[in-house]
């Protein structure tokens, strides 16, 4: 391929993506405020046209802000390739650090630092300005402040040992497989962190706490040990200091498994749908959605690396994208974060293959909760998130099958009554 066939392939996706990312969210505004007067009929009894009116207000707004990160993030990209920031970043690192591994560790870390300081001022207005609006936020300046260094302390701690390995390794192993050997150690490395990013990293950020309701807890056990799913415990997390959004989630592996719980959702949810939320959860353990995910993870970073393998000596990758590489100096560094900044580009359009997917999964979660509990204590606590939440009841078709990861609220309900009347049928 030639470098400027290369250049005009990206820059045509780059203009497609972002066109498209704005066409959609265009189309989410006009369907949301167009449904914006009435309830729909299936939750008129519960949810106030109030409530509705502000899920509308809050998913546009939202929007809107999205819609001038799309425009900013494009420029900041073309800035960074076609433009030659990265390349003046790379000119500039080679020639103030002599040692290889180290120059190429300052550069990936460089380049996505700086990324984070482009994007803060959007961060600072979605939770100081839009978050606050809407009566989310519960973050204070002084927290955000204190979540911001320790979040660069631990890139720092965590992230240039592991780069200085992966540049170590390459360069150590350097053959036609050298690409192999980095996938596979990368495989082992996410391993661990799915091991030691709930027992040490989480409580750099969150409190957690056993939790003392015994109703819940008796409630949780049972359906447990009907689903055969061992537990390392059921936790309490002090969400609430940093917003008002409710959750809940698994995390750990083996006998470090367990259940975490908002203390927002606590306050929201009675214990029997607290039972069926954490049944559809369960339900994803059962259908091994998880492990699914995670095979699907390690796939899709061997697909990386070994498109990285064969990218990484073709020039057309590099000057097609405004990099000229600099004499002697290991390519690796340059060709990572190249492929990490512009492979979004040419992923975006399998995006609705992915929302499809996670939305099957979310009924067949959902199918197994119903089997366990109550589909009206499920469909109660549903009602309340979104409620609480600001979700909103409407979205518009063509943006939820792009994008959405879970079915629309509607949609699921109705789903939820069906599979309950083929269950007692049954």
């Amino acid at each position: 391929m030639s470098l400027m066939s290369f250049t005009l392939i990206f820059a045509a996706l780059l203009i497609a993506q972002s066109l498209t990312r704005l066409y959609l969210s265009s189309r989410q505004m006009r369907y949301v405020s167009k449904h914006r007067t009435q309830v729909p009929s299936e939750f008129a009894e519960k949810i106030s046209l109030h409530s509705h009116q502000r899920a509308a207000d809050y998913t546009v707004a939202r929007q809107k802000i999205l819609m001038f990160e799309i425009v900013f993030d494009a420029i900041v990209l073309i800035v960074l390739t076609l433009m030659g920031g990265l390349n003046w970043i790379n000119q500039e690192l080679s020639e103030l650090i002599s040692a290889d591994i180290w120059y190429q560790v300052a550069l990936v870390l460089s380049v996505f630092m700086l990324s984070d300081i482009i994007g803060l001022p959007f961060t600072l207005y979605r939770t100081f300005v839009l978050e606050q609006k809407f009566g989310f936020n519960r973050m204070t300046p002084k927290l955000f402040i204190l979540d911001s260094v320790k979040k660069l302390v631990l890139s720092l701690v965590i992230g240039v040992p592991i780069l200085y390995a992966l540049f170590a390794l390459i360069n150590w192993l350097y053959s036609p497989q050298w690409w192999l050997w980095a996938w596979i150690a990368l495989c082992v490395l996410s391993i661990v962190f799915m091991y030691a990013i709930p027992k040490f990293i989480m409580p750099l950020f969150n409190k957690f706490t056993p939790l003392e309701n015994a109703e819940i807890n008796e409630r949780v056990n049972a359906l447990a040990e009907r689903a055969n799913f061992g537990l390392g415990g059921l936790y309490v997390m002090d969400s609430s200091k940093r917003s008002a959004h409710g959750n809940a989630f698994f995390t750990g592996f083996g006998k470090n498994r367990r259940i975490v719980f908002f203390d927002t959702l606590l306050n929201k949810l009675k214990p029997a749908e607290i039972e069926a939320v954490l049944a559809h959860e369960l339900g994803h353990f059962k259908h091994k959605h998880i492990i699914k995910r995670i095979a699907l993870s390690f796939i899709m970073s061997f697909i990386f690396f070994a498109l990285l393998g064969y990218l990484i000596n073709q020039p057309w990758f590099y000057g097609g994208l405004g990099v000229f590489l600099q004499p002697d100096r290991p390519m690796f560094g340059i060709a990572l974060v190249l492929l990490l900044l512009v492979l979004p580009v040419f992923t975006f359009f399998i995006t609705p293959i992915s929302s499809f997917m996670s939305r099957k999964d979310e009924f067949e979660a959902d199918r197994y909760a119903v089997e366990q509990t109550n589909s009206d204590d499920l469909i109660s606590a549903l009602v309340k998130l979104y409620n609480d939440n600001a979700a909103t009841l409407t979205p518009d078709p063509v943006h939820s099958r792009f994008y959405d990861s879970h079915p629309p609220a509607s949609i699921r309900i109705q789903h939820l009554h069906a599979t309950q009347r083929i269950i007692h049928a049954g």
